[in-house]
């Protein structure tokens, strides 16, 4: 099995690491952070099937040695909270939680419900394990990885909702029954969060391998422009990719699946992807810090009408800095919807655009104009001539 938060690490080699990581005590987090746009699943997996959940975790810790977990849930499901630790005081009451679980001496494992502040970067494995610790959310350097040094500096596996829940199933189940879904390099079954422009949006699940095309003709969905597949940091298709295929060796994902019909403006769809990265930025370093608020205002340029040629070719610029220079994932993907929709919805911009090399956005002779009037002076030292300037 592979993580299905997104990553796609191998789940088996994660344990082991951690299993034989020297270190006092072990831990299991099970990653409830799910704050990408369009993916709601790991929700749903936690209403409905709280128990698989908690069976994962306590699977993991049995591999792995560990004697506590954490469930970091989002700050936006705080109304789960309640029934997540009644689900859990009757789990300690079947003796599988606790002290020698099953009558199994030394098998000690205990869960806790730790919530989140609403932060979209504490998505990150190293950045909740900061949070967990009191700290701000902010990713750390790597390595040393989570699996030797990580809550409290002690080794940890973080798994996703979806992950854990999949464990507990193999464990029951067995990994050949496992292995009968899906593909050679995508085994078993992905859960898609799928939204927009259908008739039945929801959760699905398929085994891995399933089209595009299969999944939109099933949800109903009718005139199809773009699909944008693993939230805004992931990918967006056209309708002459619609055939390629949901697993790890084509189009992976950590679940996010959303709908645009040829209704839809796909300028300000991603306008407004790039508006959450800019605001979601944790502020730590400079390329995305800076780099998202200026996507953000090259966004804002074009819609007013000020856009030209030059700003497109600055998008790409800057993408391959923050891609190059940006301390983790989410100033690394943060311009991923421009660079994508500008190779596959070029027209959406270009109809914005004028036909100059550049404009700038901001006219300071309109902006004088106010001093103007307070000093009754209307001369032409009085006014900015772009022209002669630039002469």
């Amino acid at each position: 099995m592979r993580g299905r938060g997104g990553a796609g690490f191998t789940t088996g080699l994660k344990w082991e690491a951690c299993r034989n990581a020297p270190g006092k005590t072990r831990y299991v987090i099970c990653n409830a952070d799910e704050g990408e746009p369009g993916t709601f699943k790991d929700r749903v997996l936690l209403t409905r099937q709280p128990d698989l959940v908690f069976e994962g975790m306590t699977v993991a810790a049995y591999v792995t040695g560990a004697s506590k977990g954490y469930v970091y849930l989002r700050g936006e499901y705080r109304y789960l909270l309640e029934p997540l630790n009644a689900v859990l005081a009757r789990r300690r009451q079947d003796n599988l939680l606790g002290k020698g679980i099953l009558g199994r001496s030394g098998f000690d494992f205990e869960i806790e419900v730790h919530m989140g502040a609403g932060a979209y970067i504490c998505g990150e494995e190293s950045a909740l394990i900061e949070s967990l610790e009191g700290k701000r959310g902010v990713p750390r350097n790597r390595p040393p990885f989570p699996v030797t040094n990580g809550f409290l500096n002690q080794p940890t596996v973080v798994n996703n909702v979806e992950t854990l829940a999949a464990a507990a199933l193999i464990a029951a189940k067995g990994g050949d029954w496992f292995k009968s879904f899906g593909t050679a390099k995508s085994s078993g079954t992905k859960i898609l969060s799928i939204s927009g422009d259908c008739e039945r949006p929801g959760i699905y699940e398929y085994p891995f391998g399933v089209t595009v095309r299969q999944v939109l003709e099933e949800c109903g969905a009718k005139a199809t422009q773009a699909v944008q597949i693993s939230g805004p940091s992931g990918i967006c298709i056209g309708p002459d990719e619609f055939d390629r295929r949901i697993a790890f060796e084509d189009i992976p994902t950590a679940g996010s699946f959303m709908i645009f019909d040829i209704r839809r403006d796909i300028f300000e769809v991603v306008r407004n992807f790039i508006n959450f990265f800019a605001h979601e930025s944790c502020g730590f370093c400079t390329p995305c810090r800076v780099g998202t608020t200026l996507l953000k205002n090259m966004m804002e340029k074009i819609a007013a009408g000020h856009g030209t040629r030059y700003d497109l070719d600055e998008i790409y610029k800057l993408n391959r800095v923050m891609q190059s220079a940006a301390h983790c994932g989410l100033g690394h993907t943060a311009g991923n919807p421009l660079v994508h929709t500008l190779e596959k919805f070029r027209p959406a911009y270009e109809r914005r655009l004028k036909s100059l090399e550049f404009e700038p956005a901001f006219d300071l002779d309109a902006a004088l104009s106010q001093a103007r009037q307070m000093t009754r002076r209307d001369d032409s030292a009085a006014h900015f001539d772009s022209a002669q300037e630039n002469a």
